[in-house]
């Protein structure tokens, strides 16, 4: 199967206009077909041995929610005591969740066990169905923002608020928890870059060719 380049710019178009959203949600609910296809995305991730190790939770409860929102909480103010100054400040002044203004909460997981003690290609990298899931993220965010639905991951929160709150077994891995819904606007800039935590870093910096740099002299 041929990618005409009008379909190649969409991809193109879609990755560079990513964004981590964090406010400006709509609660406009999702359509059905809207999230099957955007859930079929993410189960379409590549996955080490063809394992398929994630599974994906969706929250709707308020209730729910506002037990994540409790965790964050607790969490968002334990780091902000790690950083002084200034950057204290200014972490303590990002928003950084949408956990109650999103329509919907998606909790992805890692079930490691899922075919067994060998894997074929994790024998050598034992990560790599972790890695898996994470891809079956990036295909949903993805998939959503062409969908023209914004996503956000909520990594400021430790897994047991949502394990004891999506009753997930100790056995699973807690991989990402996503705040999903129709925005206001997709900004041009991420949030961080725009609000000056930091810039963009130029993607010549990180391209190296057959050795890793050797460093710069002082």
């Amino acid at each position: 199967m041929q990618i005409t380049p009008e379909e190649r710019d969409a991809v193109y178009k879609t990755i560079f206009s990513r964004r981590d959203v964090r406010r400006e949600f709509k609660p406009d609910a999702i359509p059905n077909d809207v999230l099957e296809r955007v859930l079929l995305a993410a189960h379409h991730a590549p996955s080490v041995g063809f394992m398929q190790p994630w599974d994906f939770i969706l929250v709707t409860k308020p209730e729910s929610k506002a037990q994540i929102k409790h965790g964050f909480l607790q969490a968002h103010a334990e780091a902000a005591e790690r950083f002084e100054g200034e950057r204290k400040e200014q972490y303590k002044s990002l928003k950084l969740e949408g956990i109650e203004e999103a329509p919907l909460g998606i909790c992805v997981t890692c079930d490691r066990s899922r075919t067994g003690p060998v894997v074929l290609g994790r024998t050598a990298k034992p990560e790599m169905d972790l890695f898996s899931s994470v891809c079956a993220v990036q295909n949903l965010w993805l998939a959503a923002r062409a969908e023209n639905l914004g996503v956000g991951w909520v990594s400021i929160v430790h897994d047991k608020v949502i394990r004891d709150t999506l009753n997930i077994p100790e056995s699973i891995d807690i991989i990402a928890y996503l705040c999903v819904g129709y925005v206001e606007a997709f900004h041009d800039t991420p949030d961080l870059e725009r609000a000056g935590w930091l810039p963009r870093r130029d993607a010549s910096s990180a391209i190296h060719y057959e050795f890793w740099p050797e460093p710069k002299s002082q």
